[in-house]
């Protein structure tokens, strides 16, 4: 079985500073994510947060992450430009990306989408009853879910949610209020693999449901699934001169 490396990347600033989520979260929305993932064989975990130098995300451990889980909410503007530049074209490379709630209007997803990436949001003291419907239900993400899933107590995401079509949408949310919301959508960036996965708020127990922790391992496979990519991006260069692409000293070399 290949080894798929996560690193799970949080702010981690609602857990330190407010006392109702640290007692949801006390070892950090990443770390309950952690403990969640490490019950699934063949991956490799870290974590990484806001806090650290280049927010845990330099170049060395990103050359060795398969796949990036991202969560934010309060800091998105802190998010260092040069970063998310590093971590785009790690996903352009072949690196997949999971991106988590309130991350869909993080810097790195709005530059994977191009778009606002806006959306309806209700927040009310004690949450709503979300409800996941699989609108996809051979694809890999929705493997080994009941259907629906029922989140007791989340905060609603509505439409219009301004982002590209998704190349393949797994999961519609519906909510007590009336709203519903494309919360699982998949896409395809250069060589990597992008996925949206919206329950989760920092205000509920929501990663302690088992259904939505095997949700998110099933989106760390897929986007840990990828082809590495035959093509260099150094190769990608123009006036390239005639048979570059014969090896030295073949007999299909032409001059």
């Amino acid at each position: 079985m290949r080894t798929i490396r996560v690193t799970i990347w949080n702010e981690f600033l609602h857990e330190r500073s407010y006392p109702e989520v640290a007692q949801v979260y006390p070892a950090g929305i990443h770390g309950a994510l952690a403990d969640a993932l490490a019950k699934h064989p063949g991956l490799e975990i870290r974590t990484a947060t806001l806090g650290e130098p280049d927010h845990g995300l330099d170049r060395v451990t990103l050359a060795n992450t398969d796949v990036l889980l991202w969560w934010g909410h309060a800091a998105h503007d802190e998010v260092a430009d040069e970063v998310v530049e590093r971590v785009h074209q790690r996903v352009l490379e072949g690196m997949g990306i999971v991106v988590l709630h309130s991350a869909h209007f993080s810097k790195i997803f709005r530059r994977l989408m191009g778009t606002s990436c806006a959306l309806r949001w209700r927040s009310d003291p004690g949450g709503e009853r979300e409800v996941i419907w699989t609108v996809n239900p051979a694809h890999p993400i929705a493997a080994g879910l009941p259907q629906p899933i029922v989140v007791t107590h989340d905060e609603m995401y509505g439409e219009f949610f301004d982002i590209p079509t998704p190349d393949e949408l797994v999961f519609i949310s519906s909510f007590e209020g009336g709203e519903v919301f494309r919360s699982g959508c998949c896409y395809y960036r250069g060589a990597g693999r992008v996925a949206y996965f919206s329950p989760g708020d920092q205000e509920y127990p929501v990663y302690h449901q088992p259904e939505i922790q095997r949700a998110i391992a099933n989106c760390v496979a897929w986007c840990g699934g990828a082809a590495a990519s035959n093509d260099a991006p150094e190769r990608r260069s123009g006036n390239a001169p005639r048979d570059w692409f014969i090896e030295p000293g073949s007999p299909a070399r032409t001059r």
